[in-house]
C-alpha cells in the first residue's frame, strides 16, 4: 500500500470534479460527535475556528481525528498565521488550514511554507501522522502524499487585499481564497450591507483571479443570504461556508420554543 492510497482529501477530490463543497464551522462544540453529525447531515468539510473560539488544540485534534474516521475533511482556522499554530493543527489531524486576514502574496507564501513539507515548504517532520493511520512510509513518499492532501485556504477580509488578488492566487501551494464578507464590509464602512455592489465586485475580481491560476473560491459570511450564495456559485465559487454550530443549534432551539409558545390553550 502506498501513502497516497491511505491519505485522501475528499474536498480536493470534489473540487477537482468541479462540484460544490458544503462546509460548516465549529466554534461551540468540544466533543468528537460534531464530526459524525456533520457527516450525517451531508457536509463535506468542517473547520474548527480557533480564531473566534476558546477551543483548545487538544479538542481540535480530537475533532480532526473523528472527522478523518468519518470521511469528512477537517480543516482549522488558525488564530495566527504562524508555524507554531499551523504545524501543530496539521500534525494533529487537520487536512488543511484557513489562514485569516491575508494581505499580500508574501503572507500567503509564508503560510504555504509552514503548511507544506519540502521542497514546496519548510514544515518540520514530526513522525507518524494520523492522516497515514500512523503507518510508516518512506519519508519522500509520505511527505509527497501529505503535501498533496493538505489544503491551504487563505482568507480575504479587507478591501485592500482585493488589489492583490491576482498575485495571491498565483502563489504555488494556495488552493483556495475564502472571502470573509462580514469583515470585508465592516472595513469598507458598509457593515451588514450584503447586497451592496462592492460585494459582487469583490467576488467577480477574486473568481477571475482564481480561474486564471486554477484555484478555487469559497463563500463565507453569507449564511443568511442563500440567493447571494447561489449567485456566487453560479459565477464560479466552489465552496460554501454555511454557518456555525452555534447558529445551527440556536436556530433549532428557537424554532422548537416557538412551536410550544404558539400552542393554543
Amino acid at each position: 500500500m502506498k501513502a497516497s492510497e491511505v491519505v485522501r482529501n475528499p474536498v480536493k477530490e470534489k473540487l477537482a470534479r468541479g462540484e460544490v463543497v458544503a462546509s460548516m464551522t465549529v466554534r461551540l462544540t468540544r466533543g468528537v460527535e460534531i464530526a459524525r453529525l456533520a457527516k450525517t447531515a451531508g457536509f463535506d468539510m468542517i473547520y474548527v475556528d480557533l480564531e473566534h473560539s476558546t477551543i483548545s488544540l487538544d479538542a481540535t485534534g480530537q475533532i480532526c481525528l473523528a472527522a478523518l474516521s468519518a470521511g469528512i475533511a477537517p480543516m482549522v482556522r488558525v488564530p495566527a498565521n504562524t508555524p507554531e499554530y499551523i504545524q501543530r493543527v496539521l500534525d494533529g489531524g487537520a487536512l488543511g488550514i484557513v489562514a485569516p486576514g491575508i494581505g499580500s502574496a508574501e503572507e500567503a507564501r509564508a503560510v504555504v511554507r509552514a503548511a507544506k513539507f519540502p521542497p514546496l515548504g519548510a514544515r518540520g517532520a514530526g513522525g507518524a501522522l494520523p492522516h497515514l493511520e500512523y503507518r510508516s512510509f518512506p519519508v519522500t513518499e509520505a511527505n509527497a502524499a501529505i503535501n498533496d492532501a493538505t489544503m491551504v485556504i487563505v482568507q480575504f477580509e479587507s478591501a485592500e487585499v482585493l488589489e492583490h488578488a491576482d498575485e495571491i492566487a498565483a502563489v504555488e501551494g494556495v488552493d483556495m481564497i475564502l472571502l470573509g464578507v462580514n469583515d470585508l464590509l465592516a472595513g469598507m464602512g458598509l457593515a451588514g450591507q450584503f447586497e451592496h455592489p462592492k460585494v459582487r465586485e469583490a467576488y467577480a475580481r477574486t473568481i477571475a483571479a482564481c480561474r486564471k491560476y486554477g484555484k478555487h473560491v469559497g463563500v463565507g459570511g453569507l449564511s443568511t443570504r442563500p440567493q447571494l450564495v447561489a449567485e456566487f456559485v453560479a459565477m464560479g465559487a466552489r465552496m460554501v461556508s454555511t454557518g456555525t454550530d452555534t447558529q445551527f443549534l440556536l436556530a433549532a432551539m428557537t424554532e422548537k420554543a416557538k412551536q410550544v409558545r404558539e400552542i393554543k390553550l
